[in-house]
């Protein structure tokens, strides 16, 4: 799931990104707005693991879920998919209002 939160004072978007991932130990977002280092996200008590990013107005970026180090996962919700140089797909933000 993704939600974007547009600030009116600032060129910035908060995206919230979740993932339900059932017997996950860890899952990170990596994304290329940071040079795909992971992010690691936080489980909700029992529930989906969940980070919030700031993110520049006006762009798009590539990212993917990173499961216990090993599964890649693209987010249902995304709103593009790009192919990537490993043969899958990468899911797409636009932080476009």
């Amino acid at each position: 799931m993704l939600k974007k939160k547009f600030f009116k004072t600032k060129d910035e978007c908060e995206v919230t990104f979740e993932v339900n991932v059932e017997n996950a130990d860890q899952v990170a977002l990596v994304s290329e707005h940071n040079g795909w280092e992971p992010i690691e996200m936080k489980q909700v008590k029992n529930g989906p693991f969940r980070t919030k990013v700031r993110l520049p107005k006006e762009s798009k970026f590539q990212f993917r879920y990173l499961v216990d180090g090993q599964e890649w996962r693209n987010d249902e919700a995304a709103d593009a998919y790009l192919a990537n140089e490993h043969g899958t797909e990468n899911s797409v933000i636009s932080t476009v209002a």
